[in-house]
């Protein structure tokens, strides 16, 4: 009896095939500080889900753990059905996440098109033509069509947020991961960036990660997780967020 040397691909259960990222029982420290305790997340594909919280609980620590920017000590991160535990931040970004830091991180010196440009940095497979910018990104964001040439540094908050969301576009994600796209901004740039993002879930099926402390952009989402001193201690879907939640876990 001879035996196959092929391959065989994992079969995903219903529940994977449904699922683009999943944290299981996630434990990271700082030092031999605690800071993220045994902490369960899904983001179902082709949806919003947002997490919330008071400041100091852990979001930001959640999403550079997920990126590969912090080690967990346990737990397990899946992306479209695949541990990525040990893949660096740069392999993550080239299997299809794409993330947005607290504070932008917009190249000052470099013209709003070539930070753009940097975009696809992060495919798989670069496009035949590396100087040209998509339609749908001037669609997204209509301001950056007419401040190519202005540099990164120059532009206002609300301006470099959306050079931040639309350069994470150009790499293609399959998820796009933003930590506190509205923090800084004034209130009419927040609602541009709201439909945006509303819009990129809905026309492309990117699934999104959310760090949001604005409750207009929470409610905006699928689903919510709220963190306390480290844990996931409340979650459902966003249209059954009550007043005692966000008192709890939005209220300053």
């Amino acid at each position: 009896m001879t035996q196959s040397n092929s391959a065989v691909a994992p079969v995903l259960t219903p529940d994977a095939a449904s699922t683009m990222l999943r944290v299981s029982g996630l434990n990271v420290y700082y030092g031999e500080s605690h800071i993220l305790r045994d902490v369960d997340l899904t983001v179902p594909k082709g949806q919003m889900v947002c997490l919330i919280g008071r400041n100091g609980v852990g979001k930001t620590t959640l999403l550079k753990t997920i990126m590969g920017l912090l080690k967990p000590r346990s737990g397990n991160i899946t992306f479209a059905g695949h541990s990525i535990v040990g893949k660096t931040p740069d392999q993550r970004a080239r299997l299809g996440i794409g993330y947005v830091p607290q504070g932008r991180e917009v190249i000052p010196r470099l013209t709003v098109k070539e930070n753009l440009l940097l975009g696809y940095e992060a495919r798989a497979e670069r496009p035949r033509n590396t100087q040209d910018i998509p339609e749908e990104i001037f669609e997204l964001f209509p301001v950056l069509k007419t401040m190519l040439s202005r540099m990164g540094g120059d532009l206002s908050g609300g301006q470099q947020q959306q050079l931040a969301i639309a350069r994470a576009i150009m790499g293609q994600p399959q998820l796009l991961v933003l930590d506190e796209p509205t923090e800084g901004i004034q209130p009419s740039i927040i609602l541009d960036i709201e439909s945006a993002v509303r819009r990129i879930v809905a026309a492309t099926g990117i699934s999104v990660l959310l760090v949001e402390q604005h409750l207009h952009f929470v409610r905006q989402a699928d689903r919510y997780y709220a963190m306390q001193k480290g844990g996931i201690v409340a979650s459902g879907p966003t249209s059954e967020l009550s007043n005692e939640v966000i008192q709890r876990f939005l209220a300053v």
